[in-house]
C-alpha cells in the first residue's frame, strides 16, 4: 500500500487482514478436527455434496482441487433461483457486481470492486466474459439471456496468464451443454407480472453414430415496469430472442469437433433515469412547458418527449477441436463474432425538447484463434500447458446529437436572456441562428485492434502434498484509432475570448476622455499614443482571458464544441503495448479434504482508446487558448495562443474553443497477493480467500454532466476477505453462504475528474456484500418438490467520487444499501412436468443503483431506481 493512504484506511486493512488470518486459522484447525472425526466414521457413509467440475482454468479439475478463488453456479441453482441473465447472477456471487445504465448495451461488470467498459466502445472491460471458451469483447454482446447452461464459473482476481489482456480484474466463464447422443429435450413457458412471457425450448440427439446435434431457442418479452407520462409508453421493457445450434462430431477415437452457431436480438425501450435532486434548472424546464417527475424515483414515472430505444443483434460461429495424443491433448478454438447496436436516447430525461435526437450506432467484428497444448501423464511429477491466442477486431461507432425546439429558449433562460441578447448584438448573425433546432454534431470513430498472447503454466509436484505453479503470459497489442466530426452548432464555435477582448477595448475607449469621441478621433488617439494603447491592449487581454470577460457566463452553453479529427500530423492514432504477466503459487494438500494455497499474480489490460465525442488531444499535444487580434490595428496579433505541437502544426486547423483531454487511457497493470483455504467434507464445503489486490493505471471513465472523463488512476487497491460455504445436513436441505469484505481505496488519483481524490474510497464499491440461500426438498402429493429462498445484502456506499455531488444528493436521503429477498417453490408431477412459482425482490426493496449529474442541468441529479418486485410461474416439460 502506498504512503498516502491515511491512518484509518491502514488500520482498516490491518483489521481486515487480522480478521481474515484469524478466520482462516479457525477454518484450518476446524477442518483438521472435522477430518479426524470423519476418519472415524464408516467408510460407506454417503457423500451428500457432489463434486463440482471447473474448466475455466483450461484444465478439467474439481472445485476443491483448484487453488484459485472461483465461484461455480450450476444449472439447477440457476433454474430454481430464476437467474435470467448475467445481471441476475450477482445475487449469488457477492464479489460480482453488474450495473445497467442508460441503455441495455451499457452494462458494467466488476469483481472485487474493479471493472469498467460501459459507455465507451473503445474501453475493453477489465472483467472478461467467455462463453464456451469464446471471448465476448463488449457489454452489448454479453447481456443476452443465458443459453442451455451447464454452469457459470466466476474467477476472481487477475486472470491474464490464461486469458491475456482481457482479464485484469477477473473472468466470467459460461459453459453450455454439449450435444448428446441420446434423444432428449425440454420446453418451457413462463408468465409473470408486467405482462412477462418467456418461451424456451431445446432438443438434442444423434444424427449418426458419430454426430450429435442440439438446437435451442428462447423468446423473452415483458412490458415495462416504468411509464412515460407524456405518451403512456411502458419503459424498461424486455424484448429478446435467441437461437443457438450445435454439432458434436466424434471424427475419430482421438478427435472431437464442436461447432456452434448462434444469433440473438434485443429491441427494447430502456432505460429510465429518474430525477433524484431537482435543481434550479428544473424551473427553466417547466417555464418552457416541459415537466419533470421531481425527486420521486420509486413511482417509476417519468416525463419524456420521446422514448429511449435500443436495438442490439449478436451473431457468431465457433469451432472447437480437441485432439487426444499420447500424454498430451491439443485444443483449438476458432471464432468469429459480430455485434451491431443502435440507440436513441432522450438524454435530458424531461418532457422539454432540449435534446431532440441522440442517436448512436456501432458495429464490432471479432476474430479469435486459440491453440492450447496440455500434458496428460498421470505418472509425471510435472504438468504443463502452453498456448497461443490471436485476436483481431474492428470497431466502428457513429453518433449524432441534435438540439430540440426548446433548447434555444432553455439556453436563454439559463443565461438570463444573455444567449439571445448576444445573438442580437452580433453583427451579421441572422435572428434565430444560435441554438437552432436541428443543429448539433455527427461523429464517426473506430479502431483496428490486433493482439496475440503466448502463455504457459508449469505445475511441479514438489512433494506428495505440495504443488508449485509458475505461469507466464506475454501479450502484444496494437491499435489504430480514428475520429471524424461534422459540427453544425454555430454558437459553440464562437470565440468568446476574442469577442470579449473587443468588448473590453471598446469599454476602455468609450470611457473618459474618449466617451463621445468620433471614430476618427479614436483612431487618431490609437495612432498617436502607441505606448498607452499597448497598455490598454494588455489590460483588455487580461480581461478577455479571465472570468471578468463579460461573456464568461455563456461558455457553459457551448455544449457541443467542435473536436479535432485524428489521426493528424501530430497524433498518429496508434498504440502498441506489450506485457509479461506471471503467477507464482504454492498449493498444499493438508489431507484429501483440506487444501491451502498462497499466490502472487499480475494482470494486464492494454491501452483503451477514447472512442467518444469526449475524445480530446492530450495536454502535452495541445494547450487550450485563443489567438487575440486587434480590429483597430488591422487585426494584428495582440496575444498569441499558447504554443503546442498541434497549434504550431501548419497543416492543422484548430477549431475554436477546443480543449485538452484524453485520446486514450494507458494500460492497466494488476497484481494480487492471495491466501486461501478450501475444505470439502461429506456434508460441508467452504473456501476462504484473503487478498490484497492493486491496479496501477486503473482506466476510470466518469460522467460529469455533459460528457465523460477518461483518465488513468495512479493506483486503486482493494484488500479483503471472501468466504463461501455450502452445508448439506441431509438429502433434503442445503444451505449456501457467501460474503465479501472489502477495503477499497484510491491510493493515488491526482488528476481525476473531481480533482485529487488520493486516499479516498471509490464510490460504488460496498465494503460488505453477502448472500444466504437455502433449498429444501420434500414430497408434495407424491410429487418431488422444493422450496428455495435467498437473501443478498450490500452495504451503502457513496454515489460519487466528487464530494460536491455527494453533498448535492445528500438531502434526498437515498441509499444504495440492498436487502434483496428472492423465493421460489416448485414440484415435478408424475408426467415429468415441472412447475415453479417464483418471486424476485419479494419484499420490494427500494434503492438507487447509480446516480449521475443530470445532462446539461447543473445542480440536478438523476439516477436509476432498483427493479420492483417481479413474480411468475414457469412450467417445463422434459422429454
Amino acid at each position: 500500500m502506498t504512503n498516502n493512504i491515511d491512518n484509518s484506511l491502514s488500520l482498516g486493512f490491518l483489521k481486515m487482514l487480522t480478521l481474515g488470518v484469524a478466520f482462516s486459522a479457525c477454518s484450518f484447525w476446524g477442518s483438521v478436527f472435522l477430518v479426524a472425526n470423519a476418519q472415524e466414521e464408516a467408510e460407506d457413509d454417503t457423500r451428500l455434496l457432489e463434486k463440482i467440475t471447473v474448466t475455466s482454468t483450461k484444465r478439467e479439475r474439481t472445485l476443491q482441487d483448484i487453488p484459485v478463488a472461483v465461484s461455480v453456479i450450476g444449472d439447477e441453482v440457476i433454474s430454481r433461483a430464476e437467474i435470467q441473465d448475467l445481471h441476475d447472477l450477482q445475487t449469488l456471487v457477492p464479489s460480482l457486481r453488474v450495473g445497467q445504465f442508460q441503455n441495455s448495451a451499457a452494462t458494467n461488470f466488476n469483481i472485487r470492486g474493479f471493472g469498467n467498459g460501459a459507455n465507451n466502445a473503445g474501453i475493453e472491460p477489465s472483467v472478461g466474459v467467455f462463453i464456451d471458451g469464446v471471448y465476448r469483447t463488449r457489454s452489448s454482446s454479453r447481456i443476452t439471456d443465458l443459453p442451455n447452461l451447464e454452469r457459470v464459473e466466476v474467477l476472481r482476481g487477475p486472470q491474464s496468464i490464461l486469458f491475456g489482456k482481457n482479464a485484469s480484474a477477473g473472468v466470467i466463464s459460461v459453459v453450455t451443454r454439449k450435444p448428446q447422443f441420446e434423444q432428449q429435450g425440454s420446453a418451457e413457458a413462463s408468465l409473470g407480472n408486467f405482462g412477462w412471457i418467456r418461451l424456451k425450448a431445446d432438443t438434442t440427439g444423434p444424427l449418426s453414430e458419430t454426430v450429435a446435434f442440439s438446437l435451442s431457442g428462447n423468446y423473452n418479452k415483458r412490458d415495462g415496469y416504468a411509464k412515460n407520462l407524456v405518451n403512456g409508453t411502458d419503459l424498461n421493457q424486455r424484448n429478446r430472442f435467441a437461437v443457438r445450434g450445435q454439432l458434436l462430431i466424434n471424427a475419430s477415437e482421438n478427435l472431437e469437433l464442436r461447432f456452434i452457431a448462434d444469433t440473438d436480438t434485443l429491441d427494447e425501450i430502456c432505460c429510465v433515469a429518474a430525477n433524484l435532486i431537482n435543481g434550479s434548472t428544473g424551473l427553466a424546464v417547466r417555464a418552457l412547458g416541459g415537466n419533470i417527475k421531481a425527486q420521486d424515483p420509486f413511482s417509476y414515472e417519468v416525463y419524456g418527449n420521446f422514448d429511449s430505444e435500443n436495438e442490439i443483434s449478436n451473431s457468431g460461429i465457433s469451432l472447437q477441436a480437441d485432439w487426444n495424443f499420447d500424454r498430451m491433448n491439443l485444443t483449438s478454438i476458432t471464432s468469429f463474432r459480430t455485434t451491431e447496436s443502435e440507440t436513441n436516447a432522450d438524454s435530458d430525461f424531461t418532457s422539454a425538447d432540449l435534446i431532440g435526437y441522440n442517436f448512436g450506432m456501432g458495429e464490432i467484428k471479432t476474430l479469435t484463434q486459440e491453440f492450447r497444448l496440455v500434458s496428460d501423464d498421470p505418472n509425471s511429477k510435472v504438468d504443463w500447458m502452453v498456448g497461443l491466442f490471436y485476436f483481431d477486431e474492428t470497431v466502428d461507432v457513429a453518433g449524432e446529437l441534435r438540439y430540440g425546439e426548446h433548447y434555444r429558449g432553455y439556453a436563454d433562460l439559463l443565461s438570463n436572456n444573455g444567449y439571445g441578447g448576444f445573438e442580437r448584438a452580433s453583427p451579421g448573425v441572422p435572428a434565430g441562428t444560435y441554438g437552432k433546432e436541428g443543429q448539433g454534431r455527427r461523429d464517426e470513430l473506430g479502431q483496428e485492434n490486433t493482439s496475440w498472447s503466448l502463455f504457459g503454466t508449469l505445475d511441479f509436484q514438489v512433494s506428495e502434498k505440495m504443488v508449485a505453479t509458475v505461469g507466464l503470459n506475454f501479450t502484444e497489442d496494437s491499435k489504430d484509432a480514428y475520429s471524424r466530426q461534422v459540427n453544425t452548432d454555430v454558437f459553440s464555435q464562437v470565440d468568446l475570448t476574442q469577442i470579449g477582448y473587443v468588448l473590453a477595448i471598446n469599454a476602455i475607449l468609450e470611457a473618459p476622455p474618449l466617451e463621445h469621441a468620433t471614430p476618427q478621433a479614436k483612431a487618431a488617439f490609437i495612432s498617436g499614443n502607441a505606448a498607452q494603447y499597448a497598455q490598454i491592449q494588455q489590460e483588455a487581454v487580461k480581461i478577455a482571458r479571465s472570468a471578468d470577460n463579460p461573456l464568461h457566463g455563456l461558455r457553459a452553453l457551448q455544449f457541443l464544441t467542435k473536436t479535432l479529427d485524428f489521426p493528424n500530423s501530430v497524433e498518429d492514432g496508434s498504440s502498441s503495448d506489450s506485457n509479461t504477466s506471471f503467477t507464482l503459487r504454492l498449493a498444499y494438500n493438508v489431507n484429501e479434504k483440506v487444501n491451502v494455497y498462497g499466490s502472487y499474480a499480475t494482470g494486464f489490460k492494454a491501452t483503451s482508446w477514447n472512442l467518444s465525442v469526449d475524445s480530446r488531444p492530450f495536454p502535452k499535444d495541445f494547450t487550450a487558448s485563443s489567438t487575440i487580434r486587434d480590429p483597430y490595428k488591422n487585426n494584428e496579433i495582440v496575444s498569441a495562443a499558447a504554443s503546442s505541437p498541434i497549434r504550431d502544426a501548419t497543416d492543422i486547423t484548430v477549431p475554436n474553443n477546443l480543449t485538452a483531454g484524453s485520446r486514450y487511457a494507458s494500460p492497466e497493470e494488476a497484481k494480487v497477493i492471495e491466501l486461501g483455504i478450501k475444505a470439502s467434507f461429506d456434508d460441508f464445503r467452504y473456501a476462504v480467500a484473503i487478498f490484497d489486490q492493486t491496479i496501477e493505471g486503473f482506466q476510470s471513465n466518469v460522467f460529469f454532466g455533459t460528457g465523460f472523463a477518461l483518465a488513468n488512476a495512479g493506483e486503486q487497491s482493494a484488500s479483503g476477505v471472501e468466504f463461501e460455504g455450502t452445508w448439506v445436513p441431509n438429502s433434503k436441505l442445503s444451505v449456501t453462504m457467501a460474503a465479501t469484505f472489502l477495503n477499497p481505496v484510491y491510493d493515488s488519483f491526482v488528476n481525476s475528474a473531481s480533482g485529487d481524490i488520493s486516499g479516498q474510497k471509490p464510490a460504488g464499491i460496498p465494503e460488505i456484500i453477502s448472500s444466504l440461500s437455502a433449498n429444501y426438498n420434500f414430497t408434495f402429493n407424491n410429487w418431488e418438490s422444493y422450496v428455495r429462498g435467498d437473501w443478498q445484502y450490500s452495504a451503502h456506499t457513496d454515489f460519487f467520487d466528487d464530494p460536491g455531488n455527494n453533498r448535492l444528493i445528500a438531502p434526498g436521503g437515498y441509499t444504495r444499501e440492498q436487502n434483496l429477498v428472492n423465493a421460489s417453490w416448485g414440484f415435478v408431477t408424475d408426467e415429468r412436468i415441472e412447475v415453479s412459482i417464483w418471486f424476485r425482490n419479494l419484499l420490494d426493496n427500494q434503492y438507487i443503483t447509480t446516480a449521475f449529474p443530470s445532462v446539461a442541468q447543473q445542480g440536478s441529479i438523476s439516477g436509476y431506481a432498483s427493479q420492483p418486485r417481479t413474480f411468475g410461474v414457469t412450467v417445463r416439460r422434459r422429454f
